[in-house]
């Protein structure tokens, strides 16, 4: 019987791993068959505190799992396949079909960028082409770029991109974008940023860098990109031919939205939103889910979900700031919320 399992193996989970190991709970990690989440893609990690030149996203990764092993924390490189709960344990299931069990979870398996799923994206993905502009933005000073989307997530990026980029495209494979209005109207009204709508990404070109994309566009798009769309430019629109268009810039801004890594979650008994990021004592404090009751939290810990026992930190349950920095931080205050209800669960017995 483990005191503590954490289920995942980036910055949330391995934060948590030191503070546990340190507070003698000998945490176990399960961290996944690829381990470090999100930081493996990420070349430079620049805006992470305490690296003032920097650092490459899997030497970071890699610091935090040899910290926490210096405190006694354990690994296992496997994935998570389900979780059962009992009156007395928590059970995980890993895809081996090894049974660990313990008096508390921590799940902090993240999130993952989704992609276009071009060969190109792929072999560009740390040399131009990126899926956070929060993070990257600034490797693009003076630079073009381009923001691939068409949501709220999409628009915000690209605001983003402004302030280091001399020109920012928003291209969106559809003839309207599904942000909302006043972020639909910050893009159009900005002098940096111009809008092309109805297009497809072909290819990502560049071979040591992103040196521009390749675009199927309608021929007949001679409009103004920063006016509203009419019904009559919608039906030019799908009725017209297509031309291909090269497009020089400098990086790519893939925003097309992130899948949450809780699928392994059906059935436990753990809430989770219509996107399927886990619901938390801290979300539901101001976001309550339609026809559930906030009894199902415990007030008295931010990071609990629903289940008792089974705690949730990182990416897999922000799906607004969704950094590094804010992930480690979670991770954290999620371990130190265990350490009390560990004790609480204890002082029941006596």
């Amino acid at each position: 019987m483990e005191n503590l399992i954490i289920i995942g193996g980036g910055p949330a989970g391995l934060a948590a791993a030191t503070y546990a190991a340190r507070a003698n709970l000998k945490p176990l990690v399960i961290e996944g068959s690829v381990p470090g989440g999100q930081l493996t893609l990420t070349s430079d990690v620049e805006n992470y505190p305490g690296f003032s030149k920097g650092i490459l996203g899997p030497e970071l990764v890699q610091e935090m799992k040899l910290q926490a092993e210096r405190f006694g924390t354990r690994f296992i490189s496997d994935s998570v396949q389900k979780i059962e709960s009992d009156k007395r344990a928590k059970n995980v299931i890993v895809s081996s079909g090894t049974m660990y069990s313990a008096r508390v979870i921590l799940v902090a398996t993240g999130a993952d960028a989704r992609w276009l799923g071009l060969p190109s994206e792929q072999k560009l993905r740390g040399k131009g082409v990126s899926a956070c502009a929060t993070c990257d933005g600034f490797f693009f000073r003076n630079k073009v770029v381009a923001v691939l989307g068409g949501g709220d997530s999409a628009m915000e990026d690209a605001l983003v991109l402004t302030r280091f980029a001399t020109k920012v495209y928003v291209i969106h494979r559809r003839d309207s974008f599904r942000a909302s209005k006043i972020m639909q109207e910050r893009v159009l009204k900005h002098p940096k940023i111009e809008v092309i709508l109805n297009a497809e990404v072909l290819e990502i070109v560049g071979e040591e860098k992103v040196t521009g994309i390749k675009l199927k566009i309608p021929k007949s798009e001679n409009r103004n990109p920063k006016q509203a769309l009419k019904s009559e430019d919608l039906k030019q629109l799908r009725n017209s031919s297509f031309e291909l268009r090269d497009l020089p810039l400098d990086g790519v801004f893939v925003a097309i939205g992130h899948t949450p890594a809780t699928k392994f979650l059906e059935g436990s008994g753990v809430l989770l939103d219509p996107k399927q990021y886990i619901y938390t004592g801290a979300r539901v404090a101001f976001e309550l889910p339609e026809g559930v009751s906030r009894e199902k939290f415990d007030k008295k810990f931010q990071y609990a979900t629903s289940v008792d026992g089974i705690f949730a930190a990182g990416d897999c349950v922000d799906h607004v700031y969704r950094q590094a920095a804010t992930a480690a931080g979670m991770g954290v205050a999620a371990e130190l919320e265990i350490e009390k209800y560990l004790d609480e669960v204890e002082s029941r017995k006596v």
